[in-house]
């Protein structure tokens, strides 16, 4: 039985609570990242099928779910609708991972684990006289799970580990009816005349989204949901302009009537593989601490030998061994990608959260508020010039005091999540979270509306120190667990208000989303009718 739980002080702190709205604070609150974390580091250029995109963890706001937690690991990215013959399967030779720190220690209390198999049905046609393989994924249409039709079939396995990413304390999540290990996965959107239109295709996705039972939980709440396959990409960006050393005028980021001026939502036709599980979040917190810390990563082989005659058969060029070595981790959103510097981008992608005390110093000493002052005003000095930057460090490594920290901390990156906090309705959810009162919002975890690009780009731009103000109303000047201070107040932004202000031009609230499991829209597909997508405004 659950030990009792403890009123959440985010309820509970009604004070801060509407010092929190009142001051519209934030855009508030990320650390310096920007969002999504696509191509983020050196090394994971090469491993395209093992790079983290984004990772999204919320209460459920589906219709009589509100008990379940919403874990959506992306990887993946930047694919395109048309990228045949082969599409995008997931890595056989590759372990995915959901990770979830329940008690604050920075280490993984459960651990999700997806290993996938990509089984080839060497469909052939009669030529002639000859039987010849086909060279495609599949030779007709495809509307069932398991279809003939499909030359390439996915399943995966989902593994519930507990105490330790590799401990042998682990086993097999099962189908609810039936009791079979083996998860199917669907095709990716091909296109219309293989798959139907929109509505067809999300069918056949919906077709495998499986019940399972968790291991190791509670009756009651050991029953949860999972899904694999291709959705439309949700997260939103002008990614050209951001890496152009933010090229847009100044006079249109720093004003929000302009939030929507950029003419296009770069990746909005671009799609990802997410890997989604719906789990009771009382199965995720067995204990008296309602915070949650999550992230996910990928891992491969430690050797991997190229095959000078490779077997027939489905990605036989490689042959792979040894221990499982991390090549990607993504946690609170786009770390790698502008915080992170770029000698160390692939250590990054290689620790675990219990040895961040490495990374502080991007932290505390980021290079991103002092680029985008250079590039936009000529000099370093719109940059804020609290040193160390505790305003970061509290939100990046600690969570907020009274929202999302747990009891007792190790300093850590991850995304938390109060898993008390009630979550808001998708109609009256607000894109900038708790900057307007939307408790449910980033940065207490992170739903697909939410802009953390916008909120991120205030918080480093000192956003944190102006709703601190003198007084040190939100506890900012001072680290927990350490000796590190600052005066975070308005006299260390020289942006002051306009800080609050500072967005991308592309408006996140404007991307197509579902209101129910697995949330990221259906997928653009090869050929036919374009999947929906935001609209610009010019300013």
């Amino acid at each position: 039985m659950k030990a009792q739980r403890k009123t959440s002080t985010f309820n509970k702190n009604t004070k801060f609570k509407k010092h929190f709205i009142a001051t519209g604070l934030l855009a508030l609150v990320s650390a310096a990242a920007m969002a999504s974390s696509h191509r983020e580091a050196p090394s994971i250029t090469t491993t395209p099928k093992a790079d983290g995109t984004d990772f999204y963890m919320f209460r459920s706001y589906e219709t009589n779910r509100s008990n379940f937690i919403t874990l959506i690991a992306n990887y993946q990215p930047l694919q395109d609708g048309y990228g045949g013959p082969n599409y995008f399967s997931m890595d056989p030779n590759a372990l995915y991972e959901i990770h979830i720190d329940n008690d604050g220690d920075a280490q993984e209390e459960i651990t999700f684990q997806f290993n996938f198999r990509n089984n080839l049905r060497d469909l052939s046609q009669m030529i002639g006289t000859e039987s010849v393989s086909i060279p495609l994924i599949q030779q007709g249409p495809v509307n069932t799970v398991g279809s003939s039709n499909l030359n390439l079939n996915e399943t995966y396995t989902l593994t519930v580990v507990r105490d330790g990413r590799r401990n042998n304390n682990r086993t097999l999540a099962a189908k609810t009816s039936g009791g079979s290990t083996t998860l199917e996965k669907p095709v990716d959107y091909i296109g219309e005349k293989t798959l139907g239109n929109a509505a067809a295709y999300q069918a056949y996705a919906d077709a495998h989204i499986h019940n399972v039972t968790i291991p190791g939980c509670a009756s009651g709440t050991n029953q949860a949901r999972v899904f694999v396959g291709q959705r439309q990409e949700g997260f939103a960006v002008n990614l050209g302009t951001i890496f152009d050393l933010v090229n847009a005028p100044f006079e249109v980021i720093s004003n929000r009537s302009f939030e929507n001026a950029a003419a296009v939502n770069s990746i909005q036709d671009k799609n990802v593989t997410s890997i989604a599980l719906e789990i009771h979040k009382d199965c995720l917190t067995p204990s008296s601490e309602d915070v949650i810390g999550g992230w996910t990563t990928a891992s491969v082989r430690q050797v991997q030998i190229g095959d000078g005659v490779p077997a027939q058969g489905h990605q036989t060029a490689e042959k792979v061994g040894g221990a499982w070595v991390q090549v990607s981790r993504l946690g609170m959103p786009l770390v790698n990608e502008v915080v992170i510097g770029l000698k160390d981008k692939d250590r990054f992608n290689a620790s675990k959260p219990n040895g961040d005390g490495q990374f502080l110093t991007y932290v505390s000493n980021p290079t991103l508020p002092q680029l985008i002052s250079l590039v936009q005003t000529g000099n370093a000095g719109a940059a804020p010039t609290n040193f160390p930057r505790t305003d970061l460090l509290n939100v990046f490594l600690a969570g907020i005091e009274g929202v999302n920290r747990p009891a007792n901390l190790v300093l850590s990156e991850m995304l938390r999540l109060n898993t008390e906090t009630a979550p808001t309705p998708i109609a009256s959810q607000n894109k900038l979270g708790l900057a307007f009162g939307d408790s449910a919002g980033f940065p207490n975890g992170r739903r697909p509306i939410d802009d953390v690009v916008d909120i991120s780009l205030v918080a480093v731009m000192g956003g944190l120190c102006v709703a601190n103000g003198s007084g040190n109303a939100l506890g900012l000047n001072t680290v927990p667990g350490t000796n590190l201070s600052s005066n975070c107040s308005s006299t260390s932004v020289p942006l002051g208000n306009t800080s609050l202000s500072i967005h991308d031009a592309v408006d996140q609230a404007r991307v197509p989303f579902m209101n129910r499991f697995p949330f990221l829209s259906t997928p653009t597909p090869g050929s036919g009718t374009p999947a929906p997508t935001q609209t610009a405004s010019a300013p």
